[in-house]
């Protein structure tokens, strides 16, 4: 049987046929697109339905976040939301927290109610706009309950007195250990990794985190996604999170596929810390592939911290207040650790924030492919948040691809121009517009929770590049529509080497669909992010919003 889909207008982000009316699919597979007269020859021997629900509605291929973290959601989204930006949600509203006062107020509401058995776990605190978080300052609030403020970037977190008591954790504990402040009550980059272990029974507890899990589905759904990427599996325990996974995605009535990307120094840690058999396992995990989860050969690195946190390494001239950023990985083991994956073949995918961090990711990239060279590696420069001209046309000549957070511009680059980095570099944030002129493959991602689970969210940022204060922050760096859509749709598929599959609407490819209200082509451009998602199509089937 073959079902056709109508609408008002299909995108097809095909160059070669970028605009039709109907969409032929059979067993999950498009078998053509273009109009019902041109599919006459499919229809005439074939048994066929007709669809009619989208035929006031535009349709393009189904939404790709390539970074996203459904076990960082899953821990996060049962914590109590106190925020800078508003947050939408498919089960209501977060309101905006701007300011010191506004935000130790909706804290001292809040902590009486705790979200983890015993623990009150609070996420969103951000130094710029609420101020600096200390275990004295959480003190001052409530020095009884246990509570836990984890910072906007997800990299560090906040304990007052009652929680290190709680959780056993006691100086004498901790005075060996890199990047922990105990006397602030402070555990940020590697240091969080120790509050990590000490936090896993209450935010892994399988009945809060399966329902973390089963609101991330609402997330994504809600944001007209058909794929996701997991990049970073084993982040906090890889058996728990796979199998958490397998049991909420791994179903007929799951409306998006999810491709897993191991975290390699989680998988080196499951293997004694040797990096060398930390490749091995991840070359393993092909075994536990399903319809809807999915490891290929792909990996994670990390170069230098958080953007959120202001930990980003950076060339001069550095931060205005001096402060210098972390390393997640040491530089020549960065490199070490690259030259097994890249010698195996793997595609690279490396977190990178600060312009030095992204340097030492290019300076490797370099050296890996005078040793052995690639050609399509999709050897992937995620976040991508500050960066200069001359890095992006490196990254060309070196046929690298970009993985960006647009969302920084939006919420950040007002801030970090007046108490960061200044104006010029933060105003060139997310430098996409160079990338797209360079020719650099280049998608957009959430990182979520870092930014909306909203494709056309990114979009929108990326194409008007407004920020949080209304500001147009370097116009040269916007881009058209058009080629927001391709970063959420068909780029987003090469990065994940999944283009011969999906991301664009044509013959032979999955019937991965979103349906939209509006066309995001022809549309006001700040309109974007308004436009109201109707449904999903996911390999041929139906899922209402």
């Amino acid at each position: 049987m073959i079902e056709i889909f109508k609408a008002k207008s299909v995108i097809t982000v095909n160059p070669s046929l970028p605009r039709t009316e109907v969409i032929a699919v059979r067993d999950g597979r498009i078998i053509e697109t273009g109009s019902l007269e041109s599919l006459k020859p499919w229809l005439k021997n074939n048994e066929f339905t007709i669809h009619d629900d989208f035929e006031e509605s535009i349709i393009v291929p189904g939404l790709i976040d390539p970074h996203l973290h459904p076990s960082m959601a899953a821990v996060l989204l049962p914590t109590y939301f106190i925020t800078a930006m508003e947050w939408k949600f498919p089960w209501g509203l977060t309101k905006a927290t701007t300011t010191p006062d506004s935000y130790d107020k909706a804290l001292l509401e809040a902590c009486s109610t705790p979200t983890h058995k015993d623990l009150f776990i609070t996420w969103g605190h951000h130094e710029l706009w609420h101020g600096p978080i200390s275990r004295d300052r959480i003190n001052a609030l409530d020095s009884h309950t246990p509570i836990i403020v984890w910072n906007r970037s997800f990299h560090e977190l906040c304990m007052n007195d009652a929680a290190l008591e709680y959780l056993e954790i006691k100086e004498d504990d901790v005075k060996n250990s890199s990047q922990i402040d105990f006397v602030r009550g402070r555990f940020f980059e590697t240091g969080l990794s120790f509050a990590l272990q000490k936090l896993n029974p209450y935010i892994l507890d399988q009945e809060i985190f399966t329902e973390g899990l089963r609101k991330l589905k609402e997330v994504v759904h809600f944001g007209g996604h058909t794929t996701i990427a997991d990049m970073a599996v084993g982040l906090f325990d890889f058996e728990n999170e796979l199998n958490a996974q397998k049991l909420i995605y791994e179903n007929e009535n799951n409306p998006f596929r999810v491709e897993l990307v191991a975290h390699a120094t989680a998988m080196a840690g499951l293997s004694g810390g040797d990096h060398v058999k930390g490749e091995q396992l991840i070359s393993s995990l092909n075994t536990h592939n399903s319809d809807h989860l999915r490891f290929d050969k792909r990996v994670k690195l990390f170069t230098d911290g958080a953007f959120f946190a202001q930990v980003a390494q950076l060339m001069e001239p550095g931060y205005i207040d001096g402060h210098e950023g972390e390393w997640l990985t040491i530089p020549e083991q960065f490199e070490n650790i690259a030259r097994i994956y890249w010698n195996k073949g793997y595609s690279i995918h490396v977190h990178v924030t600060g312009d030095l961090g992204l340097e030492l990711a290019i300076d490797t990239l370099e050296k890996l492919q005078f040793e052995k060279p690639r050609f399509n590696h999709r050897f992937t420069l995620e976040h991508f948040g500050l960066s200069t001209p001359e890095q992006v046309h490196r990254l060309s000549k070196l046929g690298a691809n970009v993985s960006a957070n647009a969302y920084y511009v939006h919420e950040l680059s007002n801030l970090y121009a007046n108490h960061s980095v200044g104006y010029e570099r933060a105003s060139s944030m997310s430098r996409i517009g160079t990338c797209f002129r360079e020719r650099v493959i280049t998608s957009l991602h959430s990182d979520f929770t870092m930014a909306p689970a909203h494709p056309l969210t990114s979009m929108w940022v990326a194409v008007n590049r407004i920020n949080e204060k209304g500001e147009l922050m370097s116009p040269e760096e916007r881009i058209t529509p058009q080629q927001g859509l391709e970063a959420i749709t068909i780029n987003a598929a090469r990065v994940l080497g999944l283009d011969h599959e999906i991301g664009s609407i044509r013959s032979g490819k999955k019937a991965d669909f979103t349906v939209l209200s509006e066309d995001p082509l022809e549309v006001d451009p700040t309109a974007i992010k308004d436009i109201n998602i109707e449904a999903t199509v996911f390999e041929g089937r139906i899922f209402k919003i």
